[in-house]
């Protein structure tokens, strides 16, 4: 009795150690998984349990023509990328209408920076088509369609992001789309501006 007393707190011990090391062991794996999907280096994309959710619509109106507008957004991709954009585009690949191109995006305070990786098809001057290739979820297609009005330019986005695994996908899609609607509405804040800057010069 005595000598099973003594040996169950040693196996009891051992099972404790190992389990612990399971949980940093299982806690360290999730932490890389959940880096991976928010800075995109991981996307789950196993085709079961795909949810759709749209992004958008958002319209904005610009004191421009349209041709500048789109050239506005066009310019860093189809031609050189501005210096100041630098940290946020790098174009792979580079075609008349159609570009691969990677965006990056800082999180966390610049602590940690998100890349996408898109197809960019440009339609001059009526609309612009990005489809994701590599990012943080599996399915992502958005356009920017710009109409002419007689006061200028009216400038509407609209798109869908797709999750896999059904309410947990849902659950980070919407997350994710928080974020990538914030991105775009700081895009086309600098798209109008800078297209009114250079119409009224």
């Amino acid at each position: 009795m005595n000598a099973a007393r003594h040996g169950g707190p040693a196996v009891t011990g051992a099972r404790l150690g190992r389990m612990a090391g399971w949980a940093v062991g299982a806690g360290g794996g999730l932490a890389a998984v959940y880096l991976g999907l928010v800075t995109g280096a991981l996307s789950v994309d196993v085709g079961v349990g795909r949810r759709i959710r749209p992004l958008g619509p958002r319209t904005v109106d610009v004191a421009a023509p349209r041709e500048v507008v789109f050239d506005v957004v066009a310019g860093p991709y189809l031609g050189r990328t501005p210096r100041a954009m630098r940290g946020k585009l790098n174009v792979l690949e580079r075609g008349s209408d159609l570009v691969l191109a990677e965006h990056f995006t800082p999180l966390a305070g610049g602590r940690l920076t998100a890349v996408t990786v898109e197809t960019v098809r440009f339609t001059r001057p009526e609309r612009i088509d990005f489809r994701l290739v590599r990012g943080p979820v599996p399915q992502v297609t958005e356009s920017f369609v710009f109409g002419g009005r007689e006061a200028g330019t009216r400038v509407v986005y609209e798109g869908e992001l797709g999750t896999d695994l059904w309410r947990a996908g849902a659950w980070w899609g919407g997350l994710v789309a928080a974020r990538w609607e914030a991105a775009v509405a700081g895009s086309l804040a600098s798209v109008k501006e800078e297209a009114e800057r250079r119409a009224g010069r």
